[in-house]
């Protein structure tokens, strides 16, 4: 099948990738395929869109594609971004606790939480915090309960409490950096912690990933700290 036909080429590149991410397994069961599934969907799709355009007289190749898909397999919505590019732990406020210190002592529970409330993994919420305290010992987090570097319009924001912190950190992450497409520690770095920031004068942002990544893997393998 002369693929090319498809004038949106882009439509049909994004959907391979989605696809493919659905995995072998969910394709056979929804599909009833049993070998090759991801092959043998993707011809079905584009037959039936080439059915498609040729009983109607004004197609819309991306709309027919997209229809075509929705016969054979169900897709997460448009706009529905998922967070599975970090690998997504299982990591629960016990596991976390024999990692935590300081002022972050014991809050395992609260990450748990908040990662609940906001879908994030709540191993990423404490290797931040982690990293931008020093594990509980930074003067941010003793003395304005600030766990996760956060700025407001005066600077260095203060709250009530540790728990408050965390849950405005995993609020934060959510909206402006998961629902943004950023969904890896490199991406998140990149606007949390810009290399060459103003407000960076020590350059300590050049190791916010590197940190960062080496705490979540470290939380999420259940390793201990070297």
């Amino acid at each position: 099948m002369n693929v090319g036909s498809l004038s949106s080429n882009w439509l049909l590149q994004k959907t391979i990738m989605d696809t493919a991410r659905l995995g072998e397994s969910n394709l056979s069961t929804q599909s009833g395929l049993t070998s090759s599934p991801f092959e043998q969907l993707l011809e079905q799709v584009l037959m039936q869109t080439k059915l498609n355009q040729e009983s109607t007289s004004n197609p819309d190749n991306s709309s027919l594609l997209l229809t075509s898909l929705n016969s054979f397999v169900s897709l997460p919505e448009v706009g529905t971004l998922q967070t599975t590019s970090l690998p997504l732990s299982k990591t629960g406020g016990n596991d976390l606790n024999s990692h935590l210190k300081g002022v972050l002592q014991n809050t395992g529970h609260f990450f748990e939480e908040a990662g609940k409330k906001y879908d994030v993994d709540p191993a990423l919420l404490a290797a931040i915090s982690i990293h931008e305290t020093g594990n509980g010992t930074s003067n941010a987090a003793r003395f304005k309960f600030n766990v996760a570097g956060m700025m407001g319009k005066n600077g260095l924001k203060s709250y009530s409490s540790i728990e408050e912190s965390i849950f405005d950190m995993a609020r934060n992450l959510r909206q402006n950096y998961l629902d943004q497409g950023k969904l890896t520690i490199a991406q998140i770095g990149a606007k949390y912690a810009p290399v060459g920031a103003a407000n960076d004068p020590t350059q300590l942002n050049n190791h916010w990933v590197t940190g960062v990544q080496r705490y979540f893997d470290t939380l999420t393998t259940g390793s201990n700290y070297a």
